[in-house]
């Protein structure tokens, strides 16, 4: 964990502002991929605020979004902890509207994704907690008379002798104080980082006071859905409104660049109408998208060389010398996010602001394009983020998305509206993972040991024509995509080394999906190194022991995993276990998966998963997350598969795109490994290892491996 103690104190506060009965603390959250503010900037922008009521309530608003990941509570953690609050007293705001000055800083900096909200913010909220703990002290000295260094604080008081003051006694005053220099805490002294905290909106989700996009309803506010071309790269040819519009509830019908909206007084009235809709639809030369077509394609991508990525000796002559060769093709599908709480847009357009609420991972984005099209400055554009019922990925658009349909409904139409998108219209929507084909050829020495390995990776780029393309693509190269195949650990010990990547293009919308590409690379690379190690004799387990061994971190990783599922330990008659170990967003996670096959179907029955993410700030939610990670990466390589025919998707419902169902859930143990090394994330790293530890345990089983996903266990075991 890095030491905090460098940062000097305009790079964290700016001001205490003066409020009615209280004390404000504005603090700046960086985000990454932003410049550094520039030491003769003499105004520090703050998009983040700590404010402490006469009542004694702590106000805390941060510009990151809650999606059910839990960082609500663990940020308010890192404030309280330097705040010595009460924590019964923490009130938790959802992100501001964004200001100007957010803008020029970079258009994602109110933005949440990539697992680094904790580690990103974890000096910055201390550090506002001790300020505003400092300057309470100051004002509790200056009305009692006393030196502020015989004063301390407890659980919201400022404590002198036999002599005590509420916070919110003395919060007025303390806001007219000057910002004080601040020393942060050291962890031997913390009461609550490290130590698990009940979730601050946990009652409010089980009570169902939390309020969701698709909560917001308001007198005058009419429901819209649209109908979409059935084809990616459709557009509207021709369509008649009058068997819509003669459905009793319906208001309007209009065309939108997406498609064409019904408008109407409530859903059911909407959907019947969009229904009767009669729209003719042209599909364009483009519109022919299929899977099956996709896959061969790829195929014959990856027979000749890419743009190469990472490259090392003569992988050529390695192969050609090598005494045995392994030659594998892996396919992977596109996948959707399928987030419980569906798309969703309410937007009230008045002469001279809008207002919309909508919950999504990038607020200014959305917020910033709503005023570019309406001809509004952005101060103009109120945005509204409530809690998000789950995203994965889907709500970290790059724009010109649902909320730019919902806005472009409300202004066709001229009222306030909700749009609602269906379960069957944000399966069929578009914004999948890409689909990837890997290509590996790997050629082995006498003992088994890969002295030559090339390494092609086929699929789209997420962020190539986007507003990311500049930061992320380098030499043409989306890295994305190869992430967990490129600075694999791994190829230490392989002198003949060659990763190469060809980008393609679809009509088929993408989008960063939970854990992005750890998600396709993970699969192939740990399915890999369990094949050398039984190829070689050796324990899966000890064999990646060797080629980690300059990585402590995995090896952390890998033996607590290891040790909690007792490998060393023969398994009961008819269970099969497997192991992967696998990095992403700053976190090494191991998993072991344990299974049976009862009547040619996989029963998973104990998944064993171990962290090393540093500093565990809250272990609950870090187990949580893990939990969950483990669920969606096992649902995702038992069913997940979006497939199309003639640009069509297939699947429209979780009838045919299935989510992993109580009764399939294994028994899930998480460890955190003890750690001080640097912090990394929780919210993803936990889906990669779990698909290559199953199939790995199937290979157990049944002796076959598993180059495709997801696993079709009635077709498997006819192989």
């Amino acid at each position: 964990m890095k030491k905090s103690n460098k940062f000097t104190r305009r790079e964290f506060i700016r001001s205490g502002a003066a409020m009615t009965g209280g004390l404000l603390i504005s603090f700046h959250v960086p985000t990454s991929g932003i410049s550094a503010i520039p030491e003769n900037q003499s105004a520090f922008p703050m998009n983040s605020l700590l404010k402490i009521g006469a009542d004694d309530s702590i106000h805390i608003t941060l510009c990151k979004v809650e999606m059910g990941q839990g960082i609500s509570t663990t940020l308010s953690m890192l404030i309280a902890e330097e705040l010595d609050c009460d924590w019964q007293k923490i009130k938790v705001e959802p992100p501001p509207s964004g200001k100007k000055e957010d803008v020029a800083k970079g258009i994602f900096v109110l933005s949440t994704g990539g697992s680094d909200t904790t580690r990103s913010e974890f000096d910055h909220c201390r550090m506002a907690g001790a300020t505003a703990r400092e300057m309470l002290i100051m004002a509790a000295a200056k009305r009692l008379g006393v030196d502020p260094k015989s004063c301390k604080t407890k659980n919201g008081l400022v404590i002198a002798g036999a002599a005590q003051l509420r916070y919110g006694e003395i919060a007025s005053d303390a806001s007219r104080l000057p910002v004080p220099i601040v020393k942060l805490r050291q962890s031997s002294e913390w009461k609550l980082i490290g130590k698990t905290q009940r979730r601050l909106d946990l009652s409010d989700k089980i009570n169902g006071r939390a309020r969701y996009g698709l909560d917001i309803q308001f007198p005058g506010l009419l429901t819209a859905v649209v109908a979409r071309p059935p084809a990616f790269g459709g557009k509207v040819k021709s369509f008649d409104p009058t068997a819509a519009q003669a459905v009793t509830g319906v208001r309007h019908v209009v065309q939108v660049p997406s498609g064409i909206a019904v408008v109407a007084d409530h859903y059911w009235a909407a959907k019947l109408g969009r229904e009767a809709l009669k729209v003719e639809w042209d599909i364009g030369p483009n519109g022919i998208e299929d899977s099956k077509l996709l896959q061969e394609r790829y195929s014959k991508l990856s027979l000749g060389p890419g743009m190469a990525s990472q490259q090392k000796g003569d992988v050529s002559a390695s192969l050609e010398n090598a005494v045995n060769k392994i030659e594998a093709e892996f396919i992977l599908p596109f996948l959707a996010h399928a987030p419980m709480e569906p798309l969703n847009c309410t937007v009230k357009i008045f002469k001279d602001k809008c207002e919309i609420w909508s919950a999504t991972q990038s607020p200014l984005l959305h917020q910033a394009e709503v005023a570019a099209f309406l001809g509004f400055d952005l101060e103009q554009i109120v945005f509204h983020t409530p809690y998000i019922g789950g995203s994965f990925g889907r709500r970290g658009s790059f724009g010109s998305d649902w909320v730019m349909e919902g806005v472009h409904i409300a202004k066709a139409c001229a009222e306030s509206i909700k749009l609602v998108w269906s379960r069957e219209d944000d399966i069929q929507g578009g914004n999948y993972r890409p689909a990837y084909l890997h290509r590996i050829n790997i050629g082995l020495d006498n003992a088994h040991f890969p002295v030559g390995w090339q390494h092609r990776i086929v699929g789209q780029s997420l962020f190539i024509e986007t507003p990311l393309e500049k930061e992320i693509i380098a030499n043409g190269i989306d890295y994305s995509s190869i992430s967990g195949v490129h600075g694999s650990p791994y190829f230490d010990s392989i002198q003949n080394h060659c990763i190469e990547l060809h980008t393609t293009s679809s009509v088929v919308p993408v989008l960063a999906w939970r854990s992005v590409g750890h998600s396709h690379t993970a699969f192939v690379m740990e399915s890999l190194i369990d094949e050398l190690a039984l190829l070689g004799g050796k324990d899966p387990v000890d064999y990646r022991r060797m080629l980690l061994k300059n990585h402590p971190r995995h090896l952390a990783a890998l033996n607590l995993a290891a040790e909690k599922s007792q490998w060393d330990k023969p398994l009961r008659q008819g269970i099969f276990r497997g192991v992967a170990v696998h990095a992403a967003m700053g976190s090494y996670v191991s998993q072991v998966v344990e299974l049976s096959i009862e009547k040619s179907k996989i029963r998973i029955h104990r998944v064993v998963c171990a962290i090393d993410c540093g500093l565990a700030v809250n272990p609950d939610g870090v187990k949580a997350q893990m939990e969950s990670s483990i669920i969606f990466g096992l649902t995702a390589a038992l069913y997940g598969e979006i497939t199309l025919e003639e640009g069509k998707v297939k699947q429209s419902n979780f009838h045919d795109y299935r989510m992993l169902r109580i009764n399939e859930t294994p028994a899930i143990e998480v460890y955190i490994v003890p750690s001080t090394a640097e912090m990394g994330g929780a919210g993803e790293p936990g889906v990669p290892p779990v698909a290559p530890a199953l199939a790995n345990a199937l290979f157990a089983a049944t002796g076959k491996r598993i180059r495709k996903l997801p696993i079709r266990p009635e077709s498997f075991f006819q192989q």
